[in-house]
């Protein structure tokens, strides 16, 4: 694919160049709480205005239904970005109609708009094509080049990120080129020992990616709640500990699997338990106990990977040359049940294997823990789309800036 090194040696002087951003950022009462996703873009469009380009950044919040709603408005990232550029951001309230091309045909070389939410136009999601290349005909309206850098959305067939980029000389920006170099360093020279850390709540949304590591990595260390259908699989009571039942059947295969190739799967030894969900707004004292991963309480749940677990998850790291980690490994955003969490991100600080933060709550998690990302080798801004890559599954956000 063209990268906007490729572009900038071209030549943006006064062209309106369509920026498609991962602006989906946290907000609570409308402040964001994590603005990780805007500083991400900053390069691409920082470089693109010194260049003096006519900067049009676009980006989904949230899952609006196809029209607008205040509490999804871009508004705050579009805030936020002025901030960070030190410069006055222009913001339209629509996506495609007189505000957008206001705030457009206003623009200085060199100046920056951002339009509203890309989600409030039913033709950004839709699953007809003729529906969604009609939004996309009105995007394209807007400028005279692409640069995709929203890497959080390339995993979805949306307009603004599979059909536009069809419709106008499409380039890579900073963003996008820095994920795809990275995810490649995982599937195709990859230095091992190759560790993956997988966490999180569901079991099912890390299938497909575990069946295609079971071929791949040398070791698997399950924690968060789909560590529960693991130990279930494995015949352990789990209490009320979040269950999966119907993903049994597939998780019994895996660990055979595993066995059989050599792929080392590896489970809690002891858990963090109570007998309800911490209060995550209160943050009032949980007071949980700890427990052996195979004697849950019947009427406890697991909330955290226990002390000999992190111990045990951390020597699983100390020999790695390569690691991805995606999802906590219990409910980070409590302080009792942060440390599982906080202890596996230093084990991939004090690893010296090269490290990649796969995104989403990952990211947001070594945010929150009070690390510095700069500790780690690279932190994803897409969960979603990093473990699809990883799946082997085409991209059609990469497919379109290929083409």
């Amino acid at each position: 694919m063209k990268t906007i090194e490729e572009l900038l040696a071209e030549g943006v002087d006064g062209k309106r160049v369509f920026v498609r951003a991962d602006l989906n950022v946290p907000l609570a009462d409308g402040l964001i709480t994590d603005d990780g996703r805007i500083r991400a873009v900053l390069p691409t469009v920082e470089a693109l205005a010194g260049a003096g380009a006519k900067v049009v950044v676009a980006s989904h919040l949230g899952r609006p239904k196809g029209a607008p709603d205040p509490q999804f408005s871009l508004l705050p990232a579009a805030e936020r970005l002025a901030e960070l550029l030190g410069k006055p951001v222009a913001f339209a309230q629509d996506t495609v109609g007189p505000a957008a091309h206001d705030a457009v045909n206003g623009l200085e070389p060199g100046q920056v708009a951002v339009i509203e939410n890309l989600r409030f136009n039913a033709g950004e999601t839709s699953k007809d094509d003729t529906e969604r290349g009609e939004f996309a005909d009105q995007l394209a309206a807007l400028a005279d080049i692409y640069v995709g850098d929203g890497f959080g959305a390339v995993h979805r067939k949306h307009a603004s990120v599979y059909d536009l980029p069809k419709r106008l000389p499409h380039y890579a920006g900073f963003l996008i080129a820095t994920e795809v170099g990275v995810l490649k360093k995982l599937t195709d020279d990859v230095k091992r020992p190759y560790v993956v850390a997988l966490g999180g709540a569901k079991v099912s949304d890390k299938l497909a990616v575990i069946d295609e590591l079971l071929g791949k990595a040398d070791r698997l260390l399950i924690g968060g709640g789909m560590a529960y259908t693991f130990l279930k699989a494995k015949g352990y009571e789990v209490g009320i500990s979040l269950l999966q039942e119907d993903q049994l059947p597939a998780v019994t295969e895996y660990l055979e699997r595993a066995e059989k190739s050599g792929v080392e799967i590896v489970l809690p030894v002891d858990v963090l338990v109570s007998t309800e969900f911490p209060d995550l707004k209160t943050k009032a004292p949980a007071n949980p106990s700890t427990v052996a991963a195979d004697a849950i309480p019947a009427d406890q749940e697991g909330l955290d990977i226990g002390p000999e677990t992190r111990k045990l998850y951390a020597s699983k790291l100390a020999d790695a040359q390569t690691v991805f980690w995606n999802g906590p490994m219990g409910v980070f955003e409590h302080p009792d049940y942060a440390g599982g969490t906080k202890e596996l991100a230093q084990a991939l600080i004090d690893s010296p294997a090269f490290t990649v933060v796969g995104g989403g709550d990952s990211a947001a998690a070594v945010r929150t823990l009070g690390f510095d990302e700069k500790a780690f080798g690279h932190i994803s801004t897409g969960g979603g789309a990093s473990l699809e890559y990883l799946e082997g599954k085409t991209l059609p956000g990469l497919a379109a800036l290929e083409d």
